[in-house]
């Protein structure tokens, strides 16, 4: 179709462009007023790619010769960025409803850890899956996450533990990424959880030793895509020497930094992730005063899950405090057998109602510094011409 299109999107009553001059990221006063068109026309190229947004009219002028490969005429309704959910765990095998109820029993998160439950018991069961039966349930799960408006999703490793297990759940992750309709920001984290019989600074050294030189191989062969490296930082998980020698060397082979931090117990894991040039920090429940103005300064993103507090009852991340001290803070789900959550509108409204966010602070937390903290905004995150066509179309003028 020479000079065709895509997609022509008509007469929306609204186009929210979350931003309109090329920013990477939203902070302080820019929060306020997202970028919003009324009465707007939205096209997208044959490649996938914005081509033009603007007045209806504008669009039709413009582009009253042209053909294309659809029409969705949106009167009445508004155009949203696709969501960005910027920290899940969604490849595993083996359900942890019973561990629901020794939490509502009062058990703790570290608890159910040392009795062999949690990321141990899901680890077992991942072990034991093929990769058939794991790419499978994955598939399920992000088509929940599309019908929930998520059209790009970072996608942990880290029920392996093992580099044998480490690769498949990482192959399973690169199928996805190959054959599915939604993008995929893929991290490596073996270092989830100490492997029973060894210590954190052994298992440091089996992944910077075997694991990290075997991704750096298979992805020079362009096997395997991984785009970041995370550590669960964490008082009787890896401390911080072992969590340092770990990110550093991922850095080293080209990965960028995107951890949990800070979130069981203070650790100073934000100034760590802040001295090694970390893309971005996840949890941040105990984050130090010190370690919000590094990052803030440092433009590392905070990715806040409020199911995590919400579901075992921590105290919320200081998402306050983070936003007026400039923070590049976003969201994500958190999905995982331990929070079983798909939606990003859910996680947004747990954000405004927990955390005491904004509507407009949020829905930028889920869309353009989402992207950021993947690294990913100049592509995703906000309605721009050059931008990637990920878009959502609800059934609400506004």
């Amino acid at each position: 179709m020479a000079g065709g299109h895509r997609l022509l999107l008509e007469n929306a009553r609204q186009v929210v462009l979350v931003c309109a001059r090329g920013e990477r990221f939203l902070t302080r006063d820019a929060l306020r007023s997202l970028e919003v068109l009324e009465g707007a026309s939205l096209v997208v190229g044959t490649d996938g790619f914005i081509k033009a947004i603007g007045p209806a009219d504008a669009i039709q002028k413009q582009f009253s010769e042209e053909t294309f490969e659809e029409r969705i005429d949106c009167s009445g309704k508004c155009i949203l960025p696709g969501l960005v959910d910027a920290h899940t765990h969604p490849v595993w095998a083996g359900e942890r409803v019973h561990e629901f109820a020794m939490k509502l029993a009062g058990a703790t998160y570290m608890d159910i850890h040392q009795a062999g439950g949690g990321i141990n018991f899901t680890v077992e069961r991942t072990r034991q899956a093929s990769e058939e039966e794991l790419y499978s349930s994955f598939q399920q799960r992000l088509g929940c996450m599309m019908r929930a408006g998520t059209t790009l999703v970072e996608c942990k490793s880290g029920y392996g533990l093992s580099l044998e297990t480490e690769l498949k759940m990482l192959r399973v992750i690169e199928r996805a990424r190959r054959e599915l309709d939604i993008g995929i920001s893929a991290t490596y984290c073996g270092a989830h959880s100490v492997p029973k019989g060894k210590t954190a600074s052994e298992a440091a050294d089996d992944i910077i030793k075997n694991h990290l030189p075997r991704l750096k191989e298979l992805g020079r062969n362009g096997e395997i895509h991984v785009d970041n490296i995370d550590v669960f930082c964490e008082k009787g998980v890896f401390d911080l020497d072992s969590t340092r020698r770990i990110l550093q060397s991922g850095k080293d082979i080209g990965l960028q930094i995107n951890f949990h931090g800070d979130e069981l117990h203070p650790m100073k894991a934000a100034e760590l992730g802040v001295e090694l040039g970390a893309q971005a920090i996840s949890h941040l429940e105990e984050v130090s005063d010190e370690g919000i103005a590094a990052m803030a300064s440092a433009r590392c993103s905070a990715v806040l899950l409020p199911t995590t507090a919400y579901m075992l009852r921590l105290k919320q991340p200081r998402a306050r405090k983070m936003l007026d001290e400039g923070v590049i803070v976003a969201l994500g789900s958190d999905f995982n057998p331990n929070a079983y959550c798909f939606s990003m509108p859910m996680v947004m409204h747990l954000a405004c109602v927990n955390m005491r966010m904004s509507m407009p602070e949020a829905l930028a937390a889920a869309t353009i510094n989402a992207a950021y903290a993947l690294g990913k905004s100049h592509t995703q995150g906000s309605l721009e011409v050059g931008k990637q066509g990920d878009l959502i179309i609800i059934n609400s003028p506004r």
